[in-house]
């Protein structure tokens, strides 16, 4: 658990959900929190009691629902209303009676946000303040204050946002995060600003968005200059251009900064939570995304591969492992035979001597025409295979197959696919049903294979991408598909190409569940 001196305060659940088409259930917040906690954050922003149902019900629950080892639950919320006692308010009640031991209060800063969206008087804003914190600490809670729009409050009118971070902290408020609300700040003028509040004797925290490109950056900056609580969101999440970036933070500062933020075991764990809170909020991780990027760590050009085979340092940053990441190899027409050679020995092949040129000129033939093998590392494993031994290897003989749409009388749409095949010394026809063409052809494979290979039950598609390859035309164009696929352990992709679009999706298909087979230990013939 991190000590007081330096805090890692997540806002995911509250400023983090306010992202375009991220809606988070109250079991989605429970888990991501669990999963923050195991990343050793100091601090969980849980939302707003008392402001929508769904935050009132997530702390209710929190109270049984969550062990914490690491972190603790904080409550947001605003400082009372003007004219209003902070005892009397019950937003204010709210956050009293949330559970959270920390409560972090937003307040306006900006001189201009209190006469335009408070409607009230500078003196009063400051009262505002001043009365919220000290109730809410007389009431056994510890208190952080949000400055909002202060850095354009600053600019704006300096002496009264002074004025408002002074308030907050004469009041009982242990920690002000100065908020660039807007995502507007450099790095520079940013830690200029920081420092100077951090020379009155305040302990001051940071809160930026990513509006200018610079939140993580920014919160760096503010770091140097002084402050010792970051706040951010996990994979960067949060309204508009999303806010600082938490785990790209806690990366830089442990590991450039050489602070202990949290554990190296923690650490090794930063590329797991990532995906996994990917998994809950249903958004697809950023694949070039630092540190916990799928491609972070990921070489495609020969240049770079010839390098990392001598030194993996030479083009990477820090050793991937530490984040919990991998290095990848890209096997594409831009490979050389260092990229080829790497690429074989992570899938356990020895491609030394003319075994690499051989399969990189293969590579460079297939990608001539279409194929691509960036994404579609199932496809390049067994085309190695292929060039290895001289011979496709195959788990089953393929006939015949054919696919048909039917348009009923009710409009419904119906597809149905037939498919005669081998394996095993068996001749097999069957045909399945489905909302697609694919579809029907993926059923129909899985019921000609199935008595015979029952680990194909746990087989699965998970993404389905179809492009149309550039200097082709309209209907006639020639056509790739890239399936993913999971046996519930593991992700695959595998590619197709043909002028057909349904061929092309055969073909991928084929691929899939070949390599699901020799995943499951079947050689094949």
């Amino acid at each position: 658990m991190q000590g007081d001196a330096f805090h890692v305060y997540d806002t995911t659940l509250r400023d983090g959900s306010q992202q375009e088409g991220l809606n988070l259930s109250v079991p989605d917040k429970l888990v991501i929190a669990r999963h923050l906690d195991d990343l050793g954050v100091g601090f969980i922003e849980g939302g707003w009691p008392g402001a929508n149902p769904k935050d009132t019900e997530f702390f209710r629950r929190a109270r049984t629902e969550l062990d914490l080892k690491h972190a603790q639950l904080t409550a947001f919320g605003a400082t009372r209303r003007a004219g209003v006692k902070a005892a009397d308010d019950p937003q204010v009640a709210a956050l009293r009676e949330s559970g959270a031991s920390v409560v972090t209060l937003v307040a306006k800063s900006h001189d201009r946000h209190v006469d335009l969206a408070l409607r009230t008087t500078l003196a009063e804003n400051l009262a505002m303040i001043r009365d919220t914190v000290s109730h809410l600490r007389a009431e056994g809670q510890r208190v952080f204050l949000d400055a909002e729009h202060f850095f354009d409050g600053h600019k704006a009118n300096r002496a009264y946002a002074l004025e408002a971070v002074r308030t907050a902290v004469e009041a009982g408020a242990d920690v002000v995060a100065l908020c660039d609300t807007n995502g507007g700040m450099l790095p520079d003028e940013l830690a200029d600003v920081v420092h100077e509040v951090v020379g009155l004797g305040v302990r001051v925290g940071i809160h930026c968005h990513d509006d200018s490109g610079c939140a993580v950056a920014n919160t760096l900056a503010a770091v140097k200059a002084g402050a010792t609580h970051v706040q951010g969101c996990a994979n960067g999440y949060g309204e508009r251009s999303g806010n600082a970036n938490l785990f790209t933070v806690v990366g830089n500062l442990q590991l450039k900064r050489g602070m202990q933020i949290v554990t190296d075991a923690q650490l090794a764990e930063m590329t797991r939570i990532a995906h996994a809170v990917s998994e809950v909020t249903n958004i697809a991780p950023a694949s070039q995304q630092p540190y916990v990027g799928l491609s972070a760590f990921a070489h495609k050009a020969g240049l770079h591969a010839s390098a990392v085979k001598v030194d993996p340092d030479l083009y990477q940053h820090i050793d991937p492992a530490r984040v919990g990441n991998d290095m990848r190899m890209l096997v594409s027409s831009m490979a050389g035979r260092a990229s080829v050679e790497l690429k074989g020995r992570e899938l356990g092949y020895d491609l030394s001597g003319e075994k690499a040129k051989a399969v990189v000129d293969r590579v460079k033939e297939l990608e001539s025409t279409g194929y691509t093998f960036e994404a579609a590392d199932a496809s390049f494993e067994l085309l190695l295979r292929e060039e290895l031994t001289g011979v496709r290897q195959r788990h089953f003989e393929v006939e015949s197959w054919r696919s048909i749409v039917e348009r009923r009388p009710d409009g419904s749409m119906v597809s149905e696919a037939t498919v005669k095949l081998r394996a095993k010394g068996e001749r097999i026809i069957a045909t399945g049903e489905g909302n697609g063409p694919v579809n029907a052809l993926d059923n129909a494979l899985r019921v000609a294979l199935g008595r015979l290979y029952p680990e194909l039950a746990r087989l699965e598609l998970v993404d389905y991408k179809v492009r149309i390859l550039e200097g082709t035309h309209g209907t006639e164009a020639r056509t790739r598909v890239l399936i993913e696929s999971s046996d519930g352990d593991r992700e695959w992709g595998t590619v197709g190409v043909e002028d057909n679009v349904i061929a092309a999706s055969w073909q991928a298909l084929e691929e899939a569940v070949s390599y699901c087979l020799l995943r499951a230990g079947y050689e094949a013939g």
